[in-house]
């Protein structure tokens, strides 16, 4: 692990007695984060765009940074190390000879790209330095773990198990797309690796694109539409074919290879070569925002059992070399919930654990954990209680002080409840009627998932959430699928999952004794017939193919959320209720009490509740926004 100011010990360098204090960054690409680490422990981590309120923001994480020092109440010069989470040198290196070997293809991306990296990312060491001095003085040094070291600590150093073998899969980082580790105590070892350009991400991203939608937000777009796919049709024969025929070679230890010809990503300006692909496929790329035909489901569909092909195979050759009964994820692919239920369900391994920040967001807490324990050296401990990720629970919180002003300065009209048993109440029955409630708790979570403290609720058994969900809060896809929130201790009682899944990372069916039975002819019909078709008793978080992407709630981790639940299920008989994000499309989850009252006012949400504050819309004055809106977060 490299530094750009040499090697120096943090904990030395601090002097006996003081914390060690880790700040671990990502940037530049997407979804950019900070993370602290203070002696091992990981004390708060974000992702910049919840406070600049820019979607997968990508620029430096000033805000973030400022937060996770506020939180373990430290300035900049009390931090040890700064940890970036790739080799900005090696990337470069990739890039340049990526050109060179498509040469003269790629001519105008070169000229797009070339001059943005000699005039700043060619020296990122002095770019973060410059952005590291707006937080305070500080001469510390910055060290770069690679990309998809960065992942595998992410993914192995917090999770519950002594041994690991450990997945990383993704688009790609500097060279690797694919990596195959062996997590043992303190130690990672990386045994396999896969090379750009051929990368399982880039090629579902291609599907991503080509079927419509945003490349590196879209996927999760593709992964709900597979289900819609006919499974039978021969349309969805003929995608698969021609995928593993012509446009990969997936070998049985799950590596591939792409036909490159198909793809423009290595060095264009698209991710696939739509001529070639059409005439492949027999269709044209779908324009974004139009209709989606049943073609383009199956198309979906083929892509999706092609990628838990291989991540099934890839999962065989980690237990083949590491012997571990353990497996552990991460990278942008290990947020593909869909295989990752089949590849519990395969039995590959007797238990999986997911980093829940998967993403480039989580390569900063993984960046400063390769520190604390590669460079460093220091011993690791298990949590004998679960993973150390805390609930993933990591962002900020606002006082009742702090939530009271925020309320006032809109003249929001709000009852206090001194007693959370009897909020838990009063919302439960809102729940019950049908109501959609906004739920702001605690500190907000980090990962792309909402966890119970910035979602959206309502009633799983109402066969109408779904759609009001989607096209009335969320204004999206009426397509998309919603998740359960289910207690802990319930969910083997509507679920067929033998364990919990506290980060909504893992789809497995319902109950077969839940299910009701297809009509004929389902296939055939309409896509929104089918998907307000009633499949079982909890028809709002049960998907087309009757799987629920589950997210199992523990008293010990979230009690407000818990009680809530439990409170829920006192009235209905069901500790199940619907989550989703607390945004709206094109906007990050909210971060600020402000955040929460704006996105409750601007969409048809009937209640809001902001920690021990109970919000009626219809009590709610007109929203009135001037100037700009963001607030900024503030300690009392």
């Amino acid at each position: 692990m490299s530094s750009s100011n040499g090697t120096q010990n943090a904990a030395s360098k601090n002097g006996a007695g003081k914390r060690s204090a880790i700040l671990g960054v990502s940037a530049f690409y997407h979804d950019s984060a900070a993370t602290l680490l203070v002696d091992g422990k990981i004390v708060a981590a974000a992702q910049e765009e919840r406070f600049t309120r820019k979607k997968h923001d990508s620029s430096f994480p000033t805000n973030a940074c400022r937060y996770v020092l506020q939180e373990g109440g430290l300035q900049y010069k009390d931090i040890s190390a700064v940890c970036f989470y790739d080799k900005p040198f090696l990337k470069f290196e990739r890039l340049l000879e990526t050109y060179h070997a498509f040469a003269p293809g790629g001519y105008t991306s070169f000229l797009s790209a070339m001059p943005v990296w000699i005039k700043e990312k060619l020296f990122m060491g002095k770019l973060l330095r410059d952005h590291l001095a707006d937080l305070g003085e500080g001469n510390v040094p910055i060290y770069y773990p690679e990309h998809h070291l960065s992942h595998a600590a992410s993914a192995y150093y917090p999770s519950p198990f002594p041994d690991a073998a450990i997945l990383t899969v993704d688009g790609v980082g500097e060279w690797a797309t694919t990596t195959i580790g062996h997590g043992k105590g303190k130690d990672i070892e990386i045994l396999r690796e896969l090379q750009f350009p051929h990368s399982i991400g880039l090629l579902y991203s291609a599907f991503t694109y080509y079927t419509g939608f945003a490349v590196n937000s879209g996927e999760y777009k593709l992964m709900g539409l597979a289900p819609y796919g006919n499974p039978d049709s021969a349309d969805t024969a003929r995608f698969k074919k021609k995928i593993v025929e012509d446009l990969v070679d997936i070998r049985p230890d799950g590596s591939i290879i792409l036909d490159m010809d198909y793809f423009d990503y290595a060095t264009g300006l698209k991710m696939a070569n739509e001529s070639k692909w059409e005439q492949l496929f027999g269709i044209p790329r779908r324009a974004p925002e139009t209709e989606i035909s049943q073609i383009y489901m199956d198309m979906a569909l083929a892509i999706q059992q092609v990628t838990e092909d291989i991540v099934l195979k890839l999962a065989c050759t980690a237990r083949e070399l590491t012997g571990s009964k353990y497996l552990v994820m991460a990278g942008g692919v290990a947020l593909n919930c869909v295989a990752n239920g089949k590849l519990l369900k395969a039995g590959i391994f007797d238990d999986i654990w997911i980093q829940p920040a998967a993403g480039d967001a989580g390569g900063a807490l993984g960046a400063a954990l390769a520190f604390w324990y590669i460079h460093e050296g220091h011993e690791r401990t298990i949590n004998g209680s679960g993973d150390s990720m805390q609930g993933s629970y990591l962002g900020s919180e606002f006082s009742d002080r702090e939530v009271a002003r925020a309320l006032e300065a809109r003249g929001a009209v709000a009852t206090y409840y001194a007693d959370f048993n009897e909020l838990a109440k009063v919302v439960s029955q809102r729940l019950s009627e049908g109501n959609v409630v906004g739920w702001f708790q605690g500190r907000m979570e980090f990962g792309p998932r909402a966890l119970g403290n910035r979602s959206i609720l309502g009633d799983a058994r109402n066969p109408e959430m779904q759609k009001k969900l989607n096209l009335k809060i969320k204004y999206r896809e009426g397509f998309r699928p919603f998740a359960p929130s289910v207690l802990e201790e319930d969910v083997q009682a509507h679920f067929d999952l033998d364990r919990g899944s506290p980060y909504m990372l893992i789809v497995a069916p319902i109950r077969e004794d839940k299910k009701n039975a297809l009509p004929p002819g389902y296939h055939e019909k309409p896509l929104y017939e089918r998907l307000y078709f009633l499949r079982s008793d909890l028809p709002s978080i049960t998907h087309i193919d009757y799987s629920a992407r589950i997210q199992s709630v523990s008293k010990k981790t979230n009690p407000r959320y818990w009680d809530l639940i439990n409170t829920f299920k006192n009235l209905t008989g069901y500790g199940v209720i619907v989550n989703t994000s607390f945004n709206v499309r094109g906007e990050p989850v909210v971060c600020t009490p402000d955040d929460a009252y704006r996105c409750f006012m601007r969409t048809e949400m009937d209640f809001l509740v902001v920690g021990n504050y109970v919000m009626d819309k219809r009590d709610q004055p007109a929203l009135a926004d001037t100037g700009d809106w963001r607030s900024e977060f503030k300690l009392d």
